[in-house]
């Protein structure tokens, strides 16, 4: 695997994070796109600010092979990213809407 792949992959987990958040906890929901994209953005953001504890695309291929539990790391980091965008999002909009109602 190449880093790239690696990037690939951690946001292809994102987007499995929060579409299955949608799924789950419907009232977070925003359909299939907007999870997707919030799935994009929120894995994204965890892996570029949290990753940076050692656990980054270049960092689980440092040695040459898959470091795998940096990997599965990485692959959790990412999926929670995922989680926590949607929910995030789906809080901020909810108080977008509801200050709209007073104008």
């Amino acid at each position: 695997m190449t880093d790239t792949l690696i990037s690939l992959l951690s946001i292809l987990i994102g987007i499995i994070g929060a579409n299955s958040t949608g799924l789950f906890f419907k009232k977070y929901s925003f359909g299939l796109i907007g999870n997707t994209i919030a799935g994009v953005f929120g894995s994204v953001f965890f892996i570029k600010s949290i990753g940076r504890l050692g656990f980054s695309p270049q960092d689980i291929m440092q040695t040459g092979s898959v470091d795998t539990y940096l990997f599965a790391l990485n692959s959790l980091v990412s999926f929670c990213g995922g989680l926590a965008a949607v929910i995030v999002l789906s809080k901020l909009a909810a108080k977008f809407n509801k200050s709209d109602k007073f104008n």
